[in-house]
């Protein structure tokens, strides 16, 4: 059944959001650059998938003929890649922002790429998303990440865990999410004590909405995280305290991000994420 798809139901509910942040939250969000990152991805994925297939295809069939190439480009397996592809599409446009289509571009291209290219045992390196975000920003002088433009809304909170939840349901991946937010709520929650501050500061640091984004449906790819629970508690742990001290410490905006990047490059495939 199409909706048994884990990526359905992400493709939706994440369309949902990019909805809402339009028309709720006053985004100002180019329509044209929102066609150029998702075009860039759905064609990366789209070629690369029908390489990757043509290559297995050519292994195992001395048959290349113009009809059996055409077969394998339409293939179902190919097609029903391009879903992935527009997870990563939907997950750009949430998050990044840039005032020219050739840095979108870019971000979809290398998010794509980064699959096929950065990847061991049928797994990734890195979150395609993520990637394609720390991709723009270092490539690129017009990017950047609005972390607060969502708010901190109590439906938005509602509403974030209440979809986070049955995308978390569908991939079975609950306990990555809920470890990062209890280790991140942990630490600042500290922080807050220390400071003296009241507890609406606290709370105002885990409303937000693109942290709950971040944390429920960027985390939980089931191709860029370990494999086992316990390389999963320590992996969200260490990117916790990695997102703790950048923002903190080094006051980095965009230190989840950074994070996640750096965390998925110390837990390799080779290390911790074949278990």
């Amino acid at each position: 059944m199409l909706f048994k798809d884990a990526r359905v139901t992400q493709i939706i509910f994440l369309g949902l959001f990019m909805g809402l942040g339009v028309g709720t939250r006053d985004w100002t969000v180019q329509p044209s650059l929102i066609l150029v990152v998702v075009a860039s991805c759905l064609i990366t994925q789209w070629l690369l998938s029908a390489v990757v297939e043509y290559a297995k295809h050519s292994q195992e069939s001395s048959r290349s003929d113009i009809y059996s190439k055409l077969n394998i480009i339409i293939s179902p397996k190919v097609l029903t890649s391009l879903r992935s592809a527009l997870i990563t599409s939907l997950g750009l446009s949430l998050l990044l922002r840039s005032n020219t289509p050739e840095t979108m571009a870019i971000a979809g291209f290398c998010a794509i790429s980064s699959k096929f290219l950065l990847r061991y045992q049928n797994k990734h390196f890195f979150n395609p998303a993520n990637f394609g975000i720390i991709a723009a920003l270092t490539l690129t002088n017009d990017a950047w990440i609005t972390p607060g433009q969502w708010g901190t809304d109590w439906w938005y909170l509602l509403l974030f865990l209440g979809l986070g939840g049955v995308v978390l349901k569908q991939v079975g991946r609950w306990d990555t999410s809920l470890a990062f937010l209890l280790f991140y709520g942990g630490l600042e929650a500290v922080r807050n004590l220390w400071l003296g501050w009241s507890w609406d500061v606290w709370q105002h640091q885990l409303m937000s909405g693109s942290l709950l984004l971040f944390a429920l449906f960027m985390l939980t790819d089931p191709r860029s995280i370990p494999n086992s629970q316990t390389g999963r508690l320590l992996w969200s742990g260490a990117i916790a305290i990695s997102t703790f001290v950048l923002q903190h410490y080094f006051y980095l905006s965009t230190a989840i991000f950074w994070s996640l990047f750096n965390c998925l490059l110390a837990f390799s495939p080779r290390t911790g994420r074949t278990n």
